[in-house]
C-alpha cells in the first residue's frame, strides 16, 4: 500500500476514535506536514475528514463507489446498459468508449448500447473541449456506444434525444429540470448535467456514436470550484436530498431506451415535440455566440435536425429568421443569467 491507502486503513480501524497527527507521523515514518497534506488531497478525493486541535483527526465518511451488482440486477432494460465497464479513474469514458470500439474492430464488434462508467475522470471533456468537473463518488459521468443506421447530417439529432431522456429522469425524480439548446440540464438556471456526443462516419453514414453524459448527482457547492459556483448546481443541491446514483442511471437508461426505440420508429418528429414540452430556450431573448458572431434574437423552434431557429432583426426593422446548428446560448431564466 502507499502511504495514503496505509493513512486510510489507519483511519478505518480508529474510525469511532481520533488519531493524531504525531501518531500517524510516528506509524507512517513522515513529518506531520506531510500528513496535513495527504489529508487535504484525500478530502479532495471524497473522503470526509474532521480535524479537531489537540485531537487529531477522525474518518467521517469515505467516498460511495457504485454498487454493480444492484444496477445489473436492477436494470429494467432490453439492451442498453447490458454490457457495463466499471473503472475507478479514468482520463475521460469517451477516449476509453473509443479504446472498446478500435478493440472491437481486431476482435468482435463492441456491443450497441455498451456503458463505460467511471468514480471519477481527471481530463473530463464537455463541448469545445472544456473541462467537465467529475468528482470522486459525486455523480455519473458515463459514456455510451450507440450504433445507429443514420446519414451523418442526422447526427444532432441524438443529442436532442438524449437530452429529452435526461431531462425526463430528473424530472421522475421530483426535479423542475428544463433542457438549454443544444446539450445541456438546467435547473432554476444552472448546469446540472450536460451531454457530448461523438460520431465517426464512412460515406456519410454513421459508424458510431458515443454519447458522453455528466450528471451532477450528490456534489456540494464545496465540491465545485469557486468559478461554477454561479452557473452549476447538483440534483442534491436543487432537492436539498441525497440520491442513489444507481438508480438514476437504471432510471436514465431505461428511459433512454425507450426514447430511442421511438426514434428508430418513428424518427426525430416525436423527439422535437418532446423536446419542444421540456425547452427552457424558447420564446425569449437569446444571444448565440458561434465561432463565426454573435447572434441576438428570439428563439422561435427547431428544424428537423435539431438546429435552432431564431427570429433576427436588422438595422431597418426588417425581421428574418436564422438557422443556427451549433453555439453557446445565453438569454434570460428566473431572473438569473443562463451560460
Amino acid at each position: 500500500m502507499n502511504l495514503q491507502q496505509q493513512l486510510i486503513q489507519i483511519l478505518q480501524d480508529h474510525e469511532s476514535d481520533y488519531v493524531s497527527g504525531e501518531q500517524l507521523s510516528q506509524h507512517l515514518q513522515c513529518s506531520r506536514t506531510a500528513i496535513w497534506k495527504h489529508i487535504q488531497k484525500l478530502k479532495q478525493g471524497g473522503y470526509e475528514i474532521e480535524a479537531v486541535h489537540r485531537l487529531g483527526y477522525r474518518l467521517l465518511s469515505s467516498p460511495a463507489t457504485l454498487d454493480e451488482d444492484w444496477i445489473a440486477n436492477n436494470i429494467k432494460t432490453t439492451w442498453m446498459g447490458k454490457r457495463l465497464l466499471y473503472y475507478k479513474e479514468v482520463e475521460s469514458t469517451q477516449d476509453i468508449a473509443k479504446n472498446v470500439l478500435q478493440q472491437s474492430e481486431k476482435q468482435s464488434s463492441a456491443e450497441n448500447g455498451t456503458v463505460i462508467i467511471a468514480e471519477t475522470q481527471t481530463k473530463g471533456r464537455g463541448r469545445m473541449g472544456r473541462h467537465w468537473h467529475s468528482p470522486l463518488g459525486k455523480g455519473l459521468w458515463f459514456s455510451i456506444i450507440l450504433k445507429p443506421d443514420l446519414p451523418l447530417q442526422q447526427v444532432p439529432q441524438l443529442t436532442l434525444l438524449v437530452s429529452v431522456a435526461l431531462c425526463r429522469t430528473l424530472r421522475k425524480f421530483g426535479l423542475d429540470a428544463g433542457i438549454k439548446w443544444p446539450n445541456d440540464i438546467h435547473i432554476a438556471g444552472k448546469k446540472v448535467s450536460g451531454i457530448l456526443l461523438e460520431s465517426s462516419a464512412d460515406d456519410q453514414r454513421v459508424h458510431y456514436t458515443i454519447a458522453g453524459i455528466g450528471i451532477a448527482v450528490n456534489l456540494e457547492k464545496d465540491d465545485y470550484p469557486t468559478s461554477l459556483h454561479p452557473i452549476a448546481v447538483s440534483m442534491k443541491m436543487a432537492a436539498e436530498q441525497t440520491f442513489e446514483r444507481e438508480e438514476v442511471l437504471c432510471t436514465f437508461l431505461c428511459e433512454l431506451e425507450a426514447i430511442y426505440s421511438i426514434y428508430m420508429e418513428q424518427g426525430f418528429a416525436p423527439i422535437k415535440t418532446l423536446w419542444e414540452t421540456l425547452t427552457i430556450s424558447l420564446h425569449k431573448p437569446i444571444t448565440i455566440n458561434t465561432p463565426q458572431e454573435v447572434i441576438h434574437g428570439t428563439a422561435i423552434g427547431i428544424d428537423d435536425y435539431g438546429a435552432m431557429k431564431v427570429e433576427v432583426e436588422d438595422g431597418e426593422g426588417k425581421r428574418s429568421i436564422r438557422t443556427i446548428f451549433s453555439g453557446d446560448v445565453n438569454f434570460q431564466a428566473d431572473g438569473s443569467e443562463c451560460r
